[in-house]
């Protein structure tokens, strides 16, 4: 029986086909029934895997995990109801519920954002691998086995962008700033004028102005008009929101 909507394909009839053990019991979550099937055919060649359920959703997912009793989970990072993280909210919920399910979340987004979500609660039994590398059974495979071992694997590619993001962070001149230049820089880069800042931070104007000259010294800023000064003081500190 096969579903292209959010209920499961239950495998569980299937006999392993792993003759050196038992195969490592795998569940797959992808909204796209295409991409699913997909999954399902790259992993029916491997004998160390064995397919036990299908599904479009989180909630057969979930469901899935109760019935099938999979050791790995492989699921995409959006799926319905919302179509945000629902592979990083699968994972949170069985470390809670199911600690020794692996869970291997496939993205295509290189965002180390996700990744860090994933690992917040751990590493064991966890990967983040982007869907390019779908089509290298063995990297998938490994990852699978990575997690069933209670292992840890991160896609290269997340670990490049966040080794740049650290590397701009050390050089950014935004740690030379107090914590307080820091929350008047944050109201600057909200638009806001020096008498709208004083009064959001209940400062004084002049004390405003203080930290406002301190912060263009710091940043290098000082030759700029002032116009000038206040939005590259502000691009900077948007920059460093976003990495």
């Amino acid at each position: 029986m096969r579903s292209s909507g959010g209920a499961c394909t239950d495998d569980r009839g299937r006999l392993s086909r792993y003759l050196g053990g038992m195969a490592i019991r795998v569940a797959l979550a992808e909204d796209s029934f295409i991409v699913r099937e997909g999954l399902r055919e790259v992993l029916s060649a491997e004998p160390e895997v064995e397919v036990v359920a299908s599904c479009g959703d989180l909630r057969s997912l979930l469901d899935a995990v109760e019935k099938d009793r999979p050791q790995v989970v492989l699921t995409d990072i959006r799926m319905p109801p919302t179509h945000l993280d629902e592979g990083i909210e699968a994972a949170a919920r069985l470390r809670e519920t199911h600690p020794d399910v692996g869970v291997v979340v496939l993205s295509q987004y290189a965002e180390p954002g996700y990744a860090l979500a994933l690992l917040e609660s751990g590493s064991d039994r966890r990967a983040y691998l982007l869907k390019e590398r779908v089509h290298d059974r063995a990297q998938l495979v490994a990852a699978i086995k990575a997690v069933a071992d209670g292992g840890s694997v991160i896609d290269p590619k997340i670990v490049e962008v966040l080794v740049a993001a650290k590397t701009r962070a050390e050089r950014s001149p935004l740690l030379e700033l107090t914590a307080r230049e820091r929350e008047v820089l944050a109201e600057i880069a909200q638009g806001k004028s020096n008498t709208a800042i004083a009064e959001s931070l209940v400062l004084t104007k002049r004390a405003v102005e203080k930290h406002i000259n301190s912060i263009f010294l710091k940043l290098d800023l000082s030759y700029a008009d002032d116009v000038s000064r206040r939005v590259k003081a502000a691009l900077l500190f948007l920059a460093e929101q976003d990495t």
